[in-house]
């Protein structure tokens, strides 16, 4: 289904509410700069990293597509555990489990307070940005201290520029993309209103410095596109 969320005047802040879940494979396809090739080099460094009788952790995992496409290249044993506190996503990543007899474990749970077990890999796609900056940082704390020694946590970010006349740059080169994927000046303006303090960016630097202060040995970007970047953080 086509993503027509904001072509009518918005009354609300940005949530993941039965109406975003219905559209968002597409929003996300249109809305990210390759989103595809990000989520391939995520996948890839994921499989890289699962061992025999593995765990990865997806946190946000949405409609499951990420895990999905894991568990379909998967060539020995693992346990793949999507987390979300969207109902409505949620209900779609099980149909799309059950559709394809995928053994994944879908939970509804706040990835703050989750209770991990031991993991080789965990995945954050365009989670972390939600997350009041504070307690983002203790999340980052907690997935370190979750994962076994070398495990990674692959995660995916829009970004900032401290440099102003940059950052503006970034923003118009976004927005020049968006216009190149059919959405209106109006949709473009209505989301930016509707994400105002709901999504906080950090720029390229405070992200890796949060993973290495949260007991990461090593963190860069994978991907970059302009205010979009994968990292990848080796305990």
């Amino acid at each position: 289904m086509n993503d027509k969320v904001f072509t009518k005047p918005i009354k609300k802040q940005f949530e993941f509410d039965e109406e975003v879940a219905a559209v968002f494979d597409d929003m996300l396809e249109r809305s990210i700069p390759f989103y595809k090739e990000a989520q391939k080099i995520t996948e890839f460094f994921a499989l890289k990293n699962l061992h025999e009788d593995a765990r990865l952790y997806d946190l946000g995992c949405s409609t499951a597509s990420t895990l999905l496409n894991i568990h379909r290249k998967l060539s020995k044993s693992a346990e793949l555990i999507g987390l979300d506190n969207s109902e409505a996503m949620l209900l779609r990543a099980r149909q799309k489990c059950e559709a394809y007899g995928a053994d994944i474990k879908i939970c509804n749970a706040d990835i703050l307070q989750y209770d991990y077990k031991e993991a080789d890999v965990f995945i954050s796609n365009y989670t972390l940005q939600f997350i009041r900056p504070l307690v983002r940082e203790e999340l980052v704390k907690k997935i370190a201290t979750s994962l076994k020694k070398e495990g990674v946590f692959l995660f995916s970010e829009k970004i900032i520029s401290h440099h102003p006349k940059l950052n503006r740059e970034l923003i118009e080169c976004y927005y020049d993309f968006k216009k190149k994927q059919g959405y209106s000046e109006y949709e473009i303006m209505q989301k930016r209103e509707a994400l105002e303090n709901v999504l906080v960016p950090y720029s390229e630097a405070e992200n890796i410095k949060m993973a290495l202060n949260a007991g990461f040995s090593h963190c860069e970007p994978l991907l970059r596109w302009a205010n979009f970047a994968t990292f990848i953080a080796v305990k």
